[in-house]
């Protein structure tokens, strides 16, 4: 019998998760003589443990074609991170039991660093209990901040959106400044790493003068030089954008936007980063202005997805399904940078062994010597990342995004509960 194999999405999902999806789904109907079905896990790797397995063979070619353009995860998504083997052997024991009662030998795992960590944990237990699944990570992630790939299918988009929307509000607070509001804030995602906040610089150029200041989470968070900036962008300009990231910090490593709560991870729950920088200029320079959190609105904008990152996304999906079938495993594969200009790239791979639990920051050199902004090399790198546009179909004025039938296959095991 040939062996079938597994596909989950973890984590936050994107605009262009789905288009890995496809990758992965059609890439395997392609060569089915070596690949049997594939199942889709009901909400991520939870879907494996509590046998919730999608049978993708019930959705029609055009169905599955369709995913390439739909936002967010079409089989669902979690935010559940497999504790330690010795920790808890049991949750790993019973996804090899789940693998084996489906004839599962393909382990595709669509996420960012928690489930690179998940998927190489499987890629090592399989062996131990005797039987060998080849775990294959499939990147994504709107922080761009996986290692060794040079960047991570979902943060193009993402930085598109950003890029768009702080030109668009800044043309906005423009027209407004002589007697309404000067500043506006739009806070985005980031826990870690500032390359989504960096994207807002994009919206400035040599074409259009806007006067964008950055709070990276990179970089200290020093209020004195930060108001003094503004200030200054102010009485030059007549208003000023700030795109603040969610993982802003103080000198003591306390996020502006710390509430004091932990996510499903023990990660500190964040958000509020914005009304707390616009209300600090306000106490302190008196300016009038308006603020916004991008929250899910930058990770679920397929309608002005980056072309660039679409193509790139499909890309890592289809490669995973044809280096399993050479024989690869414990690998995620990769996009590799081949020139910027023109910008060409192609797909690699590296070894789930240095990518679980790495993150990878803004390099200080992407960073400009004040601390609030991007220098040339950093622009360089972003441009060709939100290069293009590939627009859903519409119907009645609305994208015309699929829903799956996400049907179940019939349960072979005892319940178990998560």
């Amino acid at each position: 019998m040939l062996k079938n194999a597994f596909y989950a999405q973890s984590g936050g999902v994107t605009s262009v998760i789905n288009a890995s999806a496809c990758g992965v789904i059609e890439t395997a109907r392609k060569y089915s003589d070596k690949i049997g079905n594939v199942f889709a896990g009901k909400n991520g790797i939870i879907g494996a443990l509590q046998e919730d397995l999608i049978d993708t063979s019930l959705e029609s070619d055009k169905d599955i074609a369709a995913l390439r353009y739909t936002p967010s995860g079409a089989f669902g998504s979690c935010r559940f991170k497999l504790k330690g083997i010795d920790e808890n052997r049991v949750e790993y024991e019973r996804l090899i039991e789940v693998f084996k009662a489906h004839n599962i030998g393909y382990f595709f795992y669509n996420g960012g660093g928690d489930s690179a960590d998940t998927c190489y944990k499987v890629s090592q237990i399989s062996k131990n209990l005797g039987f060998p699944v080849q775990a294959i990570h499939v990147p994504k992630t709107v922080d761009n901040d996986l290692p060794i790939t040079d960047n991570c299918p979902g943060f193009g988009s993402v930085a598109k959106y950003v890029a768009i929307s702080t030109r668009e509000a800044s043309f906005d607070v423009a027209s407004m400044a002589k007697t309404s509001t000067k500043v506006f804030v739009l806070e985005v995602m980031g826990r870690h790493a500032g390359w989504i906040a960096a994207a807002g610089a994009l919206a400035a150029d040599e074409k259009n003068n806007i006067p964008v200041v950055i709070l990276f989470p990179e970089v200290k968070f020093d209020q004195k030089k930060f108001l003094a900036l503004v200030d200054k962008k102010v009485k030059s300009h007549g208003y000023c954008t700030i795109i603040v990231s969610e993982g802003a910090q103080y000198e003591d490593g306390k996020f502006l936007a710390e509430q004091g709560t932990r996510d499903a991870f023990g990660h500190a729950q964040l958000g509020g980063a914005a009304p707390v920088v616009a209300n600090m200029i306000k106490d302190a320079l008196g300016y009038k202005f308006h603020w916004a959190v991008a929250d899910y609105l930058q990770r679920a904008a397929r309608h002005i997805a980056s072309k660039t990152d679409v193509e790139q996304a499909y890309a890592v999906g289809k490669s995973a399904v044809e280096m399993a079938l050479k024989g690869e495993s414990s690998i995620m594969t990769t996009i590799k940078r081949i020139s910027n200009n023109p910008y060409q790239w192609e797909i690699g791979k590296a070894p789930l062994s240095e990518v679980a639990n790495v993150e990878k920051f803004m390099p200080r050199e992407f960073i400009s010597d004040d601390g609030f902004s991007i220098t040339p090399a950093c622009r360089q790198y972003l441009e060709p990342l939100i290069l293009g546009e590939d627009y859903p179909p519409y119907k009645n004025g609305l994208p015309d995004y699929v829903t799956l039938k996400n049907q179940l296959v019939a349960r072979q095991l005892k319940e178990f509960l998560v």
